[in-house]
């Protein structure tokens, strides 16, 4: 169903890095939603209403605020397509994720409405009337939320959004309390006891948690995700599969939207080299990971001494040392300044956020290393904290 959906209403559906079809793909899901929600919000309220159910009702209302948030997603996707402007000179493409945080403050906003009905429900119970006709409205429901969770959760996939796979993770939970309410309902016509305000709270509750869950998964991206895995060996495949480049560090990615990524890179390179050759170099990359990954690349370019044997045994001792203390640590830019008294050694380092030493600590112990291996030396540090990788492709 999904794939017929797709190919009936998006022209050249496979091309999903022309942020144009992007936009398609999000029209596509949020009236898809608009649709099916109010579909579903206007049979359950005719329901709730006419067999005095709060907890129908509830589930109706949450139905409805699926509706409205497919509204935001629809207006999201469209304006996220805007190009760039004056003021936003990186574009629009995070008010997608705008518009996934303004689905999920809907939803908590719901929930807390709903369990003060509800609530309200369980302090005056009312009789509430089965029908085979709720039991079927019900189920129906539950079918159609199963699909929405697919059809979300293979376009979310299909042009890597976090607000569809949000709306995803909301149609299960939709599942999941819908199911609630049909056993509630059951079990309260059969069995004889008022379970209605309680299956509204329960409703109410599961709604609140998720709405919490989405404004966390929401927010993550304005702040700033690590780049995936797989995004970061491939900038590394491309980059360093000329012979020219030594090794690269401090690669950062950063993400303004699915169709705007930039990201930085040092590049270490041979002092001996021709500098107006690498240059060359560089911007030839440059344009090959723009052209195959669309990633607006900028390569800092580190000149290293690749000749000199004493440099090269001394990197070679801290470099052991380094391991000993932790094999995360990651050393570059290393030089060494001789001069008749003093020599200055220079380098940096990366470690994770949570490391065992604080950078005092840390930077103590290599001194004293240093300091062990010749008197003379002087060190200059630069400590580099690098985040943990996204495992997401």
């Amino acid at each position: 169903m999904t794939n017929i959906l797709v190919r009936l209403f998006i022209k050249d559906y496979q091309n999903t890095e022309d942020h144009k079809i992007r936009e398609q793909y999000g029209k596509l899901a949020g009236l898809t939603g608009i649709i099916t929600n109010f579909l579903l919000f206007a049979m359950k309220v005719t329901v709730g209403i006419l067999f005095n159910s709060i907890a129908i009702i509830a589930d109706a209302v949450n139905n409805l605020s699926d509706s409205a948030s497919s509204v935001v997603t629809l207006v999201g996707f469209k304006l996220s397509g805007k190009p760039a402007d004056e003021k936003h000179p990186f574009g629009h493409a995070r008010i997608e994720y705008i518009a996934g945080m303004i689905v999920s403050f809907i939803i908590l906003v719901l929930g807390l409405q709903l369990a003060k009905s509800s609530f309200d429900k369980i302090l005056a119970p009312e009789p509430t009337v089965f029908s085979y006709v709720t039991v079927g409205i019900l189920a129906a429901s539950i079918l159609i939320k199963v699909w929405q969770c697919l059809f979300y959760r293979k376009i979310a996939k299909t042009i890597a959004s976090s607000t569809l796979k949000a709306t995803s993770a909301d149609s299960l939970n939709d599942v999941i309390a819908t199911t609630v309410v049909l056993i509630g309902t059951v079990i309260s016509a059969f069995a004889g006891v008022h379970l209605d305000g309680y299956l509204g709270m329960a409703v109410a509750v599961f709604i609140m948690v998720s709405g919490v869950r989405l404004v966390i998964e929401t927010a993550n991206p304005l702040l700033g995700l690590p780049p995936t895995k797989k995004l970061v060996q491939e900038l590394e495949r491309r980059i360093t599969g000329r012979e020219e480049i030594l090794g690269i560090h401090d690669l950062k990615v950063h993400s303004y939207g699915a169709s705007a990524c930039f990201a930085t890179v040092h590049c270490e390179v041979s002092s001996q080299q021709d500098m107006m050759y690498i240059h060359d170099v560089i911007d030839a990359i440059e344009r090959e990971v723009f052209r195959e990954m669309n990633i607006n690349l900028v390569i800092h370019m580190d000149p290293l001494v690749v000749n000199d044997q004493r440099a090269n045994a001394l990197k070679q001792q801290i470099q052991d040392f380094l391991s000993q203390l932790s094999p995360q640590i990651q050393m570059h830019d290393f030089r060494v300044v001789w001069g008749e008294e003093y020599s200055h050694i220079i380098f940096d380092i990366a470690v994770p956020f949570r490391f065992a030493y604080t950078d005092e600590q840390l930077e103590a112990l290599i001194s004293k290393k240093i300091t062990e291996l010749d008197n003379s030396y002087r060190l200059t540090l630069v400590i580099d904290h690098e985040g943990a990788l996204s495992d997401d492709e």
